[in-house]
């Protein structure tokens, strides 16, 4: 029998966020998790909103030790035309940039840093059933080497990713969205003489190929690089036809136009692999003694790397309203955890609704966009999707559509003028 203050599922960027900030408080910490450090995750692209929340959980320093390579921004293509969003440009005040990283050495760091931080860290347990009323705690039973071990606390947090384990374990009703989009990626390695053919070749970069499929290029600072492709499934029924895994990437690098030469002919390190109808949320997130955080509490797309900015923001928020809970408080959890975090999401989802529906594509590649336009777009796309005071996030239902009509109307008189004058 294990017993601690908190039990925490899952070891990612949300749990150890959680863990490291509670075990400082004083808390005991037990995560447990089903894969053995270090393993394969997706999500590799970071937003600046991470970089406070990890200066806070007392990891960030491990992590600047690794020699991450740095995302200042990302460069976005489309029809030969280029997008340079900067983090650098922010409306609100914050971090302006953080790593593109490989996610098995990346959250092994985070781990090995959460338990030096004061948490235990259980790596290989399946979570196997779960008793939300154990006395006056919970109890998780695990497999671990063909056995049964039993951990009892006095609160759980789940942030076992798309494990989804409560989801699982009670049944809670998690939703699919039904978009029909997928993910087709895998790693390749670079030599850096190969690099070094290319103009800033650890740049962050995106293609748009059609409305509604687009290209990731994502640089490690190791040699590794992830390449993927996100779209409707569509988009992936002639090349995924052709047979194994390996052919069809080949074949849909054969598309981004800007990455023509780079990748043609790359052997894979790790994948291809695929992702189908990834976007959901649950309906769920609290419960008696229990929350859900990070990927388990929902996910919307890879299209603006929200993915780890969401983990690490509730995660460390869960694990401050739990202290103040432990210490005798009162937490209104609905309000104060649930609601906020679907307020995020809510700003969030707007702009990937605009990105695959062609408006924020339209005001990306758009000329003479005024620098305050962009600079209240780059805040929301850099995570800091909680601040009330950029119209951007409080009007972000109607933001983008607005400007990218204006846009569009404005160039049509702009043509309109040019054919009168020839």
């Amino acid at each position: 029998m294990h017993h601690s203050d908190v039990l925490v599922i899952g070891a990612g960027p949300s749990g150890t966020a959680a863990a490291s900030w509670l075990a400082q408080r004083g808390h005991s910490v037990t995560v447990v998790d089903r894969a053995v450090f270090p393993r394969f995750v997706i999500g590799e692209s970071l937003l600046p909103v991470s970089m406070g929340h990890w200066e806070e959980t007392g990891q960030l320093a491990a992590l600047k030790a690794q020699n991450y390579a740095i995302k200042a921004g990302a460069n976005f293509y489309r029809n030969g035309k280029m997008f340079d969003l900067a983090f650098g440009e922010n409306y609100t005040q914050g971090w302006t940039w953080t790593w593109q990283v490989p996610r098995d050495h990346f959250d092994n760091v985070l781990a090995m840093e959460a338990q030096r931080l004061g948490a235990r860290i259980h790596f290989g347990h399946e979570a196997l059933r779960v008793d939300l009323e154990h006395g006056e705690g919970v109890e998780l039973v695990t497999r671990h080497n063909g056995k049964e071990h039993h951990f009892t606390a006095r609160f759980l947090i789940d942030s076992s990713g798309y494990g989804g384990t409560l989801a699982k374990l009670l049944d809670l009703h998690d939703v699919p969205a039904g978009n029909g989009r997928m993910a087709l990626f895998a790693h390749v390695r670079e030599s850096e003489e190969h690099r070094g053919k290319y103009a800033d070749p650890m740049r962050i970069s995106f293609e748009v190929l059609a409305q509604d499929l687009w290209f990731w290029s994502i640089p490690f600072s190791d040699g590794r690089t992830s390449l993927g492709f996100v779209g409707h499934h569509s988009h992936f029924d002639g090349p995924m036809g052709t047979g194994s895994g390996p052919t069809a990437m080949h074949r849909m690098l054969e598309l981004p136009k800007a990455f023509s030469d780079r990748y043609q002919g790359v052997e894979f390190v790790h994948g291809p692999q695929v992702i189908r109808e990834y976007t959901h949320y649950n309906q769920t997130l609290t419960g008696p003694r229990y929350v859900l955080t990070g990927n388990c509490a929902g996910f919307l797309d890879p299209v603006f790397s929200s993915g780890v900015a969401f983990a690490t923001e509730s995660g460390l928020l869960a694990a401050k309203l739990l202290d103040r809970q432990l210490k005798g408080e009162q937490v209104d959890w609905p309000n104060e955890y649930e609601a906020y975090i679907r307020q995020g999401a809510d700003v969030f989802r707007s702009y990937i609704e605009t990105w695959y529906n062609g408006d924020l594509q339209d005001v990306f590649f758009a000329d003479d966009v005024e620098q305050s336009h962009k600079e209240r777009i780059i805040s929301v796309l850099a995570g800091y999707v909680w601040d009330r005071t950029n119209p951007y996030v409080s009007k972000h239902e109607r933001a983008i559509p607005a400007l990218a009509e204006s846009l569009r109307l404005r160039d049509a008189e702009r043509r309109k003028n040019l054919q009168r004058t020839t």
